[in-house]
């Protein structure tokens, strides 16, 4: 019956116990997100104003995209590092890991959002989810790092 009280080996607390924490696997994200923002940042250098400009965009604004982009990915790079065993234990490092990694996922959405709204500019926002895929998943992944930091692997688990 549905009532009845399942066995100790079912029981969905035990269950989750019992699968293995892969703390890690935030890296199969972070790395390629990285690697992506690090790429369109260096596809832009040299800096030239005039190449911002002639998408409507300031030359200061285009510095930051420029700079901001190579920064971010290296910044989520970096605050990785720090999840990695016996290093996350310095509780220091640990917090300063954690604040590279959402300044690096908030500066992604920003530099995302700005493309989005100056140059893509969408019809709509499905338009923009179903026919942009690549820079929906920037956006998207500078906004999970943005709001989850390191948060994920700081955690330890509790029996």
């Amino acid at each position: 019956m549905l009532t009845q009280r399942l066995p100790d080996a079912i029981n969905v607390k035990n269950y989750w116990r019992q699968l293995p924490d892969i703390s890690l696997s935030h890296i199969l994200l972070r790395i390629p997100l990285a690697i992506m923002f690090i790429n369109q940042g260096l596809s832009k250098f040299p800096f030239d104003p005039a190449v911002g400009q002639g998408m409507g965009i300031p030359a200061l604004v285009w510095w930051f995209v420029c700079y901001g982009e190579v920064a971010a990915g290296l910044g989520l790079l970096v605050g990785g590092l720090v999840t990695l065993p016996k290093v996350k234990d310095i509780a220091i490092l640990a917090v300063l890991g954690d604040l590279i990694t959402r300044f690096s996922g908030i500066v992604m959405c920003c530099v995302v959002t700005g493309v989005i709204w100056t140059v893509l500019k969408p019809e709509s926002l499905i338009t923009f989810i179903m026919t942009d895929y690549m820079h929906f998943s920037l956006w998207a992944g500078g906004l999970y790092f943005g709001l989850r930091g390191n948060w994920a692997v700081a955690v330890d688990k509790k029996p």
